[in-house]
């Protein structure tokens, strides 16, 4: 395997666990307007996530770096023929971090309820739009002989990467509320369950659509597993938060994330952004990639970094594993 190859590989694992964590952040910042009914379960809500939504986004920011040093000419073509989507996610994020911080600053009611709709909105408008990027970048673009993208912003609106984008949808939301599910107590708990289920439903029935119609267009053996491994997981995802096992279906909705990420990139090699205009044309791992040069002091910075980030992470999440409730809001009552 050559570095390209690791490469490729490693920025997949970047992506995937960037959806795998900040997915049930999106979620549950879409459930503050589905789940909660009052001030303080909202507050419950943001609270579980409180400690670590910040660390999760690291991850993007690693997996946009990985892309720009490994393969900057998939990095030049993907963020200036996906311009304004990724500019409307980036403003997202931008916002909902000040939300997330700025929120309890004052008292009035007026001003943490316009936060709390932003919390909402800048949840929401991602993880639709990630979905759709993902979609349009396996399905191919149209990009010409200079590794340009030439298409419009509409023609990234098809039905292959607005159902990607619905499927993204229901699946953070699905995977935030066995999130709160395993990270609270008391009615909010129950009705997270209760929720979890239906959407578990939704969720299996976009995202089995999708996933069939990326293996029919670009799939082989190995997609068809990782798509099997999904649709297992998912189902075993909800079937576990019916028995009450949170913590079994929150690891299964992780893997069936895993699986699906493992699909899309499964599907796309040895491309990284295909051509819908001539297959000639796509950029692969190989025209796309840095020198060896780069890619090996790469390699060796990543080996050194990487367990450090997985340790202080895994740490985070150890010290804040404790469930909260209502009672533990101190002006809840």
């Amino acid at each position: 395997m050559e570095l390209h190859d690791v490469w490729f590989v490693l920025i997949a694992v970047l992506w995937t666990g960037y959806f795998f964590l900040e997915g049930f952040d999106f979620g549950v910042g879409i459930l503050t307007k589905l789940l909660a009914r009052n001030r303080a379960e909202k507050r419950v809500l943001i609270n579980t996530i409180g400690p670590v939504w910040d660390g999760n986004e690291v991850w993007l920011l690693t997996a946009g770096g990985a892309t720009f040093a490994a393969f900057p000419e998939w990095y030049a073509t993907l963020f200036s023929g996906f311009y304004l989507p990724l500019l409307i996610i980036l403003v997202c994020l931008i916002i909902r971090g000040v939300a997330f911080e700025y929120r309890a600053k004052r008292p009035e009611e007026n001003w943490q309820r316009n936060w709390e709709q932003a919390i909402f909105w800048t949840s929401l408008i991602p993880a639709i739009l990630w979905g759709v990027a993902f979609g349009n970048i396996v399905r191919g673009v149209k990009i010409d002989r200079n590794m340009e993208y030439v298409g419009t912003f509409w023609d990234l609106l098809n039905p292959y990467a607005i159902l990607g984008g619905l499927v993204t949808l229901t699946l953070f939301t699905f995977h935030g509320t066995v999130f709160v599910a395993l990270k609270t107590v008391g009615d909010i708990r129950v009705r997270a369950r209760t929720l979890a289920l239906r959407l578990g439903l939704v969720t299996a029935v976009l995202a089995v659509a999708f996933l069939l119609w990326t293996q029919v267009d670009s799939g082989d053996g190995w997609s068809l597993a990782a798509m099997l491994i999904a649709a297992v997981s998912l189902v075993g995802a909800i079937g576990a938060i019916k028995a009450g096992r949170e913590g079994w279906s929150f690891a299964l909705s992780g893997v069936t994330i895993a699986a699906a990420v493992a699909m899309l990139f499964l599907a796309l090699f040895p491309n990284v952004m295909p051509s819908s205009l001539d297959p000639a044309w796509s950029l692969t791992v190989t025209n796309a990639s840095s020198s060896p040069y780069t890619l090996k002091i790469m390699t060796w910075c990543a080996a050194i970094a990487t367990p450090l980030v997985l340790l202080y992470q895994g740490w985070t999440y150890w010290v804040f594993r404790k469930r909260i409730g209502t009672q533990h809001i101190a002006d809840a009552h």
